[in-house]
C-alpha cells in the first residue's frame, strides 16, 4: 500500500529499562551531559532532553526503573533486563557537531572512561563509543563537514 499519507520526521523518544537506575541517571547527566527535564529522585522515570526535536516534541531519552510500567501499556518487570551483548539493543547514538568530538575524547580521557573511535567513510561519520553503567553501547556521532 503506497497511500500511507504520513512520513516520520524524527525520533521523539528513546526509552531504556535500567538495571541500575541511579547509576544510569548519573551517567547520562554527568558523563554525557544531557539535561534533566524532571527530578529523578521523585520519579521512577528520568527524562533527559536530547534536542529540540520536531513539531513541538522535544527529543528525549527516558530512563525507566525496570519494575515500572510505561506508556503504551509497557509492563514493568521485577527481573532486571539483559544488557550488553545479550540485549536486543545494539547501541544508542546521539549526534553532536564534528568540531566537538575532540572535546568528547578529551573529557573521556580526563575522567578515565574507556572509549573507541570508528570511522564510517561511506557516509562521512565518526563515532565515539563507550559503555553506560548497564553495559549498553553509547555512540556520540558526527558527520565530517568536508565529506561529500
Amino acid at each position: 500500500m503506497d497511500n500511507r499519507n504520513f512520513q516520520v520526521r524524527a525520533i521523539g523518544e528513546i526509552a531504556i529499562r535500567c538495571v541500575d537506575y541511579e547509576a544510569m541517571v548519573a551517567f547520562y547527566r554527568d558523563v554525557i551531559g544531557l539535561s534533566l527535564m524532571n527530578d529523578p529522585d521523585d520519579n521512577p522515570i528520568a527524562f533527559f532532553r536530547i534536542a529540540e526535536g520536531f513539531g513541538g516534541h522535544t527529543a528525549v531519552l527516558a530512563l525507566f526503573r525496570h519494575d515500572v510500567e510505561g506508556a503504551g501499556r509497557a509492563l514493568g518487570s521485577p527481573k532486571p533486563p539483559r544488557t550488553g551483548p545479550a540485549s536486543p539493543l545494539h547501541h544508542l547514538a546521539v549526534s553532536l557537531p564534528w568540531d566537538e568530538q575532540d572535546a568528547v575524547m578529551a573529557w573521556y580521557e580526563h575522567i578515565g572512561r574507556a572509549y573507541d573511535v570508528e570511522f564510517f567513510d561511506w557516509v562521512g561519520w565518526r563515532g565515539i563509543f563507550t559503555l553506560d553503567p548497564d553495559g549498553n553501547t553509547v555512540e556520540l556521532v558526527a558527520k565530517d563537514p568536508d565529506h561529500r
